[in-house]
Formats: structure tokens, C-alpha cells, sequence
């Protein structure tokens, strides 16, 4: 029992801040992962018992709380986050009372544009299913303004039993509720269970109890430094899912299905693993930014450590698409595999590009993030039409991805250069070798898939063991060879981890 408490002690986020930083990430990584796999079963489950006309349902609700969300997101938390000192709980009551003002907004909106909404995709059952999908946003209204310590202090283990809490929510009651009912309130009911959930726990967890207290001053500071959030989440909504209800609108819910799942489960793994290196290094970022040689040194790090991860994850999913599908979803979704494939390659860019935008912040430049998001909604708006008239929706993923690989990536890397004084050549370095080295390993992978005639998950098996023992062995070439760096970086993890 002591040692298992040892053990706890150790990876418990503490000391330094490059420490806290390693302990953070651990936790944020074992959150993503955890809660990952279990929303990625979860949806497993649900397409074969209510299969994608249903789920097609899901997605226009869900477009539609996502949308609303997005064009009222004050970016409150990431101002407390940003700024230096370490108490702000001054503030704390006034980001209470506007947070409760926004969730209230979102479910009037929400519930009197519903029938617009079905109107618009030409579901009329899906009326509904947005109007109580909009109790999600005003319960997450409620929630405790304290948690937001968990993200500033670092203490990532506290904010994973918060979320974890939800996603073990969200599983048990949609899975229940379809095996009773297989139907698309299996999904609603086990969304709005996951957010009363993480409401209880949020005054569980913290100390502090909110008071409807206002203070102009305090929410001008906010909204001063949130605006340019609120215009990148604009933004987001529209470049990331756009797409989407483009999909919906243009062809039909279930392409919306199809299209949708084949992007949660091509960009999940790449992206949820980077975005914990993004949701840990925006508070680290912050700390140091008046240092400009570690803060140029902690990005590099950064964005080698991302793409080590995301590429081959990418690389991965694109070769084993095919019997990963049958395997898991069969025949009926046979459709999802060529979008899938290309939007791995997304994937993994948009994992890169969760490198940049916590330098930006951090430096007080959360406008870069909007003006460069206006560039890629411009870009989408001119192809996606013509794109997915003539290709489906593999037309629309192939949309997105061709403008993330240019010319989004690398007005990325120019802006990031120019801020931090660094070469050009350093950074693509970074992107190139693991981006090689996973090429390489789809090239072995795509090979011995080829030469054995197994069944579907007797092959995908194969595939996923071949592609580990590839990447792995082609790393430790080019760790000898090119001094890449990356094996110092895993060893200082480890040690920073079990320190």
C-alpha cells in the first residue's frame, strides 16, 4: 500500500515548473486516452446498434450546440490562465455570472432555432433532440469557476477525475439507453448525463463556492483579452466544422455519419495526444514568457515531441483504414474509408499546428490565431463545393487537408519563426524526421498487408504490431544517425515522471 502511494506521490504534479510541466502532460495524456477510448467505444457501440441515419441525427444536434457555443465563447478561462499572478480569484464571481449569462443564452437560442435547424437539414426529427441537447451548455454554465485553478496550477490530476468523471457518464447511460432504446437519444441522454456529472463534481473537487457578483472592471480585463477568442472560435467552428454541415446540408445525415466518424476516429489519435501537449504548454508557455531562450528551446521540444507522436499515429491509421472499418463497424460503413484515410493526413497536420497557437497566447497574440483562421474559412469556402460535387466526401476531406498542407502549415511556421527569433530550418527539421520514419513504416505495413490473406482482425493485428516494431526501429536509426534529440527528450520525461 505505501509503495502504491509512493508511486501516486510521484507522478502528482509538484516541484519546478518544468516538473509540473511533465507531470501535467502525463495526467492530461492518461485523460485524453482514457476518456478517448471510451467516447471511441462508445460510438463503436452505437453504430451498430443504431447505425448512421440515426447517428446522422447526432451530428445535426450536435453542429447546431457546438455552433452556438463556438460564437459566444468569451475565451474566459484561457484569460485567467494567461495572466501571471497566481490568484485570481477576484475575478472568479464576475466569470461565473457571465458564464451562467452565455449558458442561458445558448439554450433559448438553441431551443426557439430548433425547428429552423430541422428545417435546414430536412429532419424534422431532429427538433427535438437539439432543444434538450441544450441543456448541456447551461448546466456547464453552472460549474464552479474555481476548477479553472486545475489548468493554471498545473494539477492536471484533479482536472482528469473531472472529465473522466463525465466520459464514465456519458458511456453507461448512452450505451444503456441503446440497448433499451436504439435510437439517437441514446447519444443525447448520455451527453447532457456527462455534464450533470462533471456540475456535482466541480463543487465537489473545489473549494471555492461562486457568488452572483459582477464587476465591470473585472470583465472588461476578460472579455478585453477573450474577444480574439470568441473570433478564432468563430472561426474554429467554421473551418473545422463547416465542413461537416456542409456535408449534412449537401448530401444527407447519414454521409454526415460517415464523414463524421471517419474524422473522429482518423484525427482522435494524433489530435487528442497533441492537444494534451497544447492544453499543458499554454500555463507553461505562460510562466516563461519573458525568458525567450527557454521559451524558444520548450517549443522545440514541443513540436518534437508532437509530431514523434502524431505521425506515425497518422501514417497508421491510413494504411490499416480498410480492415480497421470492417472489423469494428463492417460492411455497412465501408463508405467511411477513403475520407478516413485522407483525413489522417489532417490529422496529423492539425496535431502539428496545436503546437503554435499556445506560443501566440502566451505571448499575448491570441489575434494571430483569428486572422490566420480567416485565411483557411476563406480557402474552404471557394473548394468545398466544387470538391464534394465532384468526389463526395472524400472531396470535402480532401478540402481541409489540401489547405492545412498549404498554405496554412507553413504561415504556421513563418509567424512562429518570426516570434521567437528562430531558423526556419529548425523547425521543419523537427516535422521532417519522424514524418520520414512513418512513411517508411506505412511503406512496410502497406507491404505485409499485402502478402498475408488473413481475416479482417487477425490483419489489422498484424498491421498494428509491424507498424510499432517499424517506427520504433526506424527512430532508432535516425536517432544515431541525425541526432535527432528525441531520445533525450523521452528520458528526461521518464525521469521528470518518476522523479
Amino acid at each position: 500500500m505505501s509503495g502504491d502511494r509512493s508511486l501516486l506521490d510521484r507522478i502528482i504534479p509538484s516541484g519546478g515548473t518544468a516538473e509540473r510541466v511533465v507531470k501535467g502532460a502525463f495526467w492530461a495524456m492518461s485523460q485524453n486516452a482514457f476518456g478517448r477510448i471510451l467516447q471511441l467505444a462508445m460510438l463503436v457501440i452505437l453504430a451498430r446498434l443504431i447505425g448512421p441515419s440515426e447517428l446522422g441525427l447526432v451530428g445535426i444536434a450536435l453542429l447546431s450546440v457546438s455552433a452556438v457555443q463556438k460564437f459566444t465563447n468569451f475565451g474566459l478561462n484561457a484569460a485567467l490562465v494567461q495572466r501571471e499572478e497566481e490568484n485570481v480569484d477576484e475575478h472568479l464571481n464576475t466569470m461565473w455570472v457571465l458564464e451562467m449569462l452565455r449558458g442561458t443564452l445558448i439554450f433559448t437560442v438553441l431551443f426557439l432555432g430548433a425547428p429552423l435547424v430541422a428545417q435546414l437539414f430536412g429532419e424534422p426529427r431532429a427538433t427535438d433532440l437539439v432543444r434538450v441537447i441544450g441543456l448541456s451548455p447551461l448546466l456547464f454554465g453552472l460549474t464552479n469557476p474555481g476548477v479553472m485553478y486545475f489548468q493554471k496550477k498545473l494539477e492536471f490530476h484533479k482536472q482528469f477525475v473531472l472529465r473522466i468523471g463525465g466520459e464514465v457518464a456519458q458511456f453507461v447511460v448512452a450505451v444503456a439507453v441503446a440497448l433499451v432504446e436504439p435510437t439517437a437519444w441514446a447519444f443525447v441522454a448520455g451527453y447532457v448525463a456527462a455534464d450533470v456529472v462533471r456540475l456535482a463534481a466541480s463543487y465537489a473537487m473545489h473549494s471555492y463556492r461562486p457568488r452572483p457578483e459582477f464587476d465591470r472592471d473585472s470583465a472588461g480585463q476578460l472579455v478585453g483579452y477573450g474577444k480574439w477568442i470568441t473570433g478564432s472560435s468563430i472561426l474554429y467552428f467554421l473551418y473545422s466544422e463547416g465542413d461537416d454541415a456542409f456535408v449534412g446540408w449537401f448530401i444527407n445525415p447519414a454521409a454526415l455519419a460517415f464523414y463524421q466518424y471517419g474524422y473522429r476516429f482518423s484525427n482522435a489519435p494524433a489530435t487528442e495526444l497533441t492537444s494534451v501537449v497544447s492544453s499543458v504548454m499554454f500555463p507553461a508557455f505562460s510562466k516563461i514568457q519573458t525568458d525567450a531562450s527557454m521559451l524558444r528551446e520548450t517549443f522545440r521540444k514541443t513540436l518534437r515531441l508532437n509530431a514523434f507522436v502524431s505521425a506515425p499515429v497518422a501514417a497508421g491509421i491510413a494504411v490499416v483504414a480498410p480492415d480497421f472499418v470492417m472489423t469494428f463497424f463492417g460492411s455497412e460503413w465501408m463508405s467511411m474509408v477513403l475520407p478516413m484515410q485522407i483525413l489522417a493526413v489532417y490529422g496529423f497536420l492539425r496535431a502539428l499546428g496545436q503546437t503554435f497557437g499556445p506560443v501566440w497566447k502566451a505571448l499575448d497574440r491570441p489575434d494571430l490565431i483569428t486572422k490566420l483562421s480567416a485565411i483557411r474559412v476563406v480557402l474552404m469556402a471557394i473548394l468545398i463545393w466544387p470538391l464534394t460535387e465532384a468526389y463526395g466526401i472524400a472531396g470535402t476531406a480532401a478540402t481541409v487537408t489540401i489547405i492545412s498542407l498549404f498554405p496554412m502549415v507553413p504561415l504556421d511556421v513563418y509567424v512562429t519563426v518570426r516570434m521567437l527569433e528562430l531558423r526556419t530550418i529548425e523547425v521543419y527539421r523537427e516535422i521532417a524526421l519522424p514524418t520520414v520514419a512513418s512513411l517508411l513504416m506505412a511503406g512496410v505495413v502497406w507491404f505485409v498487408d499485402g502478402s498475408v490473406d488473413l481475416p479482417a482482425v487477425a490483419e489489422l493485428a498484424v498491421s498494428v504490431g509491424v507498424g510499432v516494431v517499424s517506427y520504433l526501429l526506424f527512430v532508432f536509426l535516425f536517432e544515431r544517425q541525425f541526432e535527432w534529440g528525441i531520445g533525450r527528450n523521452l528520458e528526461s520525461i521518464v525521469s521528470a515522471v518518476l522523479r
